[in-house]
């Protein structure tokens, strides 16, 4: 199998990351990882799709509810399967072989089991229950087995390991590379189905067919946008009018691979597109090209976020769509009025991956500038991070209107705004690796 001495190797990182958190605590011995329980819709009894707990996809990539795995260091990690006897719903639960050897497994028919197992380690082994910290949000279940509120998701514990993620093994990085490639082939499709005119529906269910996926298996709700809704940037609807007449489709779609994600952006024209329009698609594809190139271990996030928006002001001025020099559009931060997001954050078992703000283990933080609130990263950069570069520049007109009579709206070419408006907005996003020698672009073939 393609991963399986990667993971090994991973599950061997983990056990030293734990061992060394569990250590600092200095208050507990052993680390329980529950994936989740489910819930139900209010007044119904239809359950949400489920997504197990992060820390517990760290050491396996299965998404089922009520399973857990027990860390004790120098010992096999413990995998408490439960499958119970319901005749209602499928309980098989298929894991390749180089995934089940690295474990102990211990077989339930319900997760109350766990205390006699618990209570059996106590006996043989001298575990003290009192020592056992849970992560997990089910913490009612957590109190129901033993485990002490204290001892339930411990800021100290949980802060180290979420610090600790954001550096990826080479068994994670094969996961998002292929997660990637296979989130690529559904953008080609997708593509494609754009150029015949289809639908926000039909290019979403274009790129699901080509993945081989189901919706609830997408890291996040696909966005599909096309024309004027490409300037919504968490848009979700997926109208079924004909796109034969769209002139732009901005789609916003990944793919998840042993639990760990990509997220991927494409802005696309066709023949008939405004041609000014054509030309800001390809100005922010250069931009983003050399936002990757310059990316490299021992720098600020905000950087790479601060370039971002001065490559935009280049954009602005030179496309005409604003005037003035580029000191008082930088100064006035008029490209915020057209990126309002941050360049990108960090990325694996999460989409937005944990971790992005944190200065160190001990879970401090460093917020982002005032300027840009939405930066979800400001952490320095590492050999191993995975994180995305995303600029956009959107016409979006909730940030824009009411700038039409203010000193800084007197750099704006407004009836060059109202002209692009229809056609929404461009975003290019692309996954990249912080590596000893610069950066890997896990997206794209070469870059």
């Amino acid at each position: 199998m393609p991963f399986a001495q990667h993971y090994a190797e991973h599950i061997a990182h983990l056990e030293s990351i734990y061992e060394t958190a569990l250590s600092a605590s200095g208050a507990f011995d052993a680390v329980l990882l529950h994936s989740g329980s489910e819930h139900v819709y209010f007044a119904d009894d239809q359950h949400p799709p489920f997504r197990a707990n992060g820390h517990f996809n760290h050491w396996l990539p299965m998404n089922r509810p009520e399973q857990m795995v027990l860390v004790i260091p120098g010992e096999r990690p413990v995998y408490f399967q439960v499958i119970p006897p319901d005749f209602w719903y499928e309980q098989h639960i298929s894991l390749p072989d180089w995934v089940l050897e690295q474990f102990q497994l211990e077989a339930l028919t319900s997760s109350r089991e766990v205390s006699d197992q618990l209570a059996a380690l106590q006996v043989r082994k001298g575990l003290n229950l009192s020592r056992i910290a849970f992560i997990g949000e089910n913490c009612t279940f957590a109190s129901a087995i033993g485990i002490a509120q204290e001892a339930q998701n411990p800021n100290q514990l949980v802060s180290h390991l979420d610090f600790h993620r954001a550096c990826k093994t080479d068994y994670e990085v094969a996961s998002i590379r292929k997660a990637n490639r296979l989130a690529m082939i559904g953008h080609t499709a997708a593509r494609k189905a754009f150029e015949a005119g289809g639908s926000e529906y039909e290019i979403h269910m274009a790129y699901l067919q080509a993945c081989e996926i189901l919706e609830e298996e997408t890291p996040y709700t696909n966005i599909v946008a096309l024309d004027e809704k490409a300037a919504i940037l968490h848009y979700q609807n997926k109208r079924r009018s004909s796109g034969e007449h769209s002139q732009v489709l901005l789609i916003d779609a990944g793919c998840r691979v042993n639990s760990y994600c990509s997220d991927i952006t494409r802005t696309s024209t066709r023949e008939h597109t405004l041609p000014l329009f054509c030309d800001l698609v390809e100005a922010m594809e250069a931009l983003q090209t050399h936002l990757v190139r310059s990316v490299r271990s021992g720098i600020p996030y905000p950087d790479i976020h601060s370039a971002a928006h001065e490559g935009i002001t280049n954009i602005l001025l030179g496309s005409g769509i604003c005037n003035g020099s580029r000191d008082s559009l930088l100064a006035q931060k008029v490209s915020t009025l057209f990126m309002p997001h941050g360049v990108g954050h960090l990325l694996g078992i999460q989409v937005h991956d944990v971790g992005g703000r944190m200065k160190n283990i001990a879970g401090e933080t460093l917020a982002p500038h005032s300027d840009y609130p939405s930066l979800r990263t400001t952490r320095m950069t590492e050999v191993g991070q995975v994180f995305t570069i995303e600029p956009g520049l959107y016409f979006i007109p909730v940030l824009l209107n009411p700038e039409r009579g203010s000193a800084r709206g007197k750099l704006i070419n407004w009836e060059l705004v109202d002209t692009l408006s229809p056609l929404g907005g461009i975003r290019i996003e692309d996954n990249v690796l912080v590596t000893d020698t610069g950066v890997e672009n896990l997206t794209r073939v070469s870059i």
